[in-house]
């Protein structure tokens, strides 16, 4: 992180020219799994690791950000990559760039194409870092299938002011003939992909036409062709993750030379972690401050979807009887839109307590987002730190209480880290 400035250059010839020096080991790895998208990519890659490792498969991984520790984004065959591991891979990559220009995402996504080279393994599912066609995971000329999870808008200052710019972006991953598994998504999304799709040659099979998800039940059917396949409820909360999952599920049937059998699927849904996502808190110092009764959630989302997605989960906890109100703690960064995630919102928060990300610059101050979540409506203020967020809360707050800190993956890091 010295050596290397932590900008967004969306551009493949540093790459592309590193990865040349390295012997190309981006044309050496198992096979491939592309995922791009604006919500859902972690999911679904957990969904799809956790059904894959349940049929006995060796599993590489590639996500970002990470939460906590940078191994996170480096699974090398069901296990975090070791810290004497990482830090060969790295100076090996220092060495051979030989001082020129490369970006953090770009050198560290070379590091990681070594380590999936020198790994046996039997597939490889790696996440774009932005958007798709200038992501340095696109070097991978030859997956062997594609997925796009739920495109929204996100990250307009380098992939476009409109869905459909974002769409074109997104859909760059899209390789000639190699299908493609295609959440749903808004009908002006799916025709751009479409398109490329058809000038590719690309199979697609798309949620909401070639196969539909019903809840149903503790779980959720998928039905394709007349059939309907049940599945139990995933692991991850929030009726969002019965999407996700099927496409998890869709994707699986779609990879090739891949046998995972039903029950396979179903343990690796009932077992899929991934931290940060609606996770509920049980444990840990911010914890041990609640009061009887209260409840401590988390969740690193931080558009206008992912807000949507909140929403409808308080919902569905006011359907149930459950009166307790639902308080935020809040930050993001300087990047986003607060007033396209807080907005959606404002139905279901009772209040709205801002933070600083520590340690980060490029964040919103406490008080510019206390300014934004009055303008669109939310009782509003600021707080030093979560733990000061969370005591104002108790302090003023006459019954028990559903509290989520949301906003940033950054800040959900800073969470996980500092709370156990």
């Amino acid at each position: 992180m010295s050596l290397h400035p932590k900008v967004i250059d969306l551009t493949l010839g540093r790459v592309e020219q590193l990865l040349a020096r390295l012997g190309h080991p981006e044309k050496s790895l198992p096979p491939v799994v592309h995922v791009a998208g604006t919500n859902g990519k972690g999911s679904v890659i957990a969904f799809m690791r956790a059904a894959l490792e349940a049929a006995g498969k060796r599993v590489h991984v590639f996500t970002s950000p990470h939460l906590v520790w940078f191994h996170e984004r480096i699974r090398l065959a069901g296990d975090l990559i070791t810290d004497e591991a990482l830090t060969d891979l790295l100076e090996e990559c220092e060495r051979v760039n030989g001082g020129d220009s490369i970006t953090f995402f770009e050198i560290t996504t070379c590091a990681a194409f070594l380590a999936f080279a020198r790994t046996p393994a039997d597939v490889l599912i790696l996440e774009t870092g932005l958007g798709g066609r200038l992501d340095a995971t696109n070097m991978v000329a030859e997956p062997a299938l594609t997925i796009i999870t739920e495109i929204s808008l996100d990250h307009q200052q380098f992939l476009g002011d409109s869905l459909e710019e974002i769409a074109a972006e997104k859909a760059g991953i899209l390789k000639q003939g190699v299908p493609c598994t295609l959440a749903r998504q808004l009908p002006a999304v799916e025709a751009v992909i479409l398109a490329r799709a058809e000038a590719l040659n690309v199979p697609v099979k798309r949620e909401g036409a070639d196969w539909h998800v019903s809840a149903i039940g503790g779980g959720f059917t998928i039905r394709e062709n007349g059939e309907e396949q049940y599945l139990p409820r995933p692991n991850l909360p929030g009726a969002h993750q019965f999407h996700n999952a099927a496409v998890a599920v869709q994707a699986l049937k779609a990879l090739p030379d891949t046998d995972v059998s039903g029950p396979q699927v179903a343990r690796g849904l009932q077992t899929a972690d991934w931290p940060a996502r609606f996770q509920h808190l049980h444990t840990g110092p911010l914890l041990d401050m609640l009061p009887d009764g209260w409840e401590l959630w988390l969740d690193g989302g931080h558009n206008g979807a992912a807000a949507h997605v909140i929403a409808a989960e308080a919902d569905v906890w006011s359907g149930s009887g459950d009166d307790r109100p639902l308080h935020l703690i809040f930050g993001m960064l300087n990047s986003k839109e607060p007033a396209a995630f807080l907005t959606p919102l404002k139905a279901v928060a009772s209040s709205v307590t801002t933070v600083n990300i520590p340690g980060e610059e490029n964040a919103f101050s406490a008080e510019d987002l206390t300014r934004m979540a009055s303008d669109v409506g939310h009782v509003a203020c600021p707080a030093s730190d979560v733990a000061s967020a969370l005591q104002s809360l108790i302090d003023r707050t006459e019954r028990p209480a559903r509290v989520l800190i949301c906003g940033s993956l950054y800040l959900a890091g800073e969470i996980l880290s500092t709370n156990g």
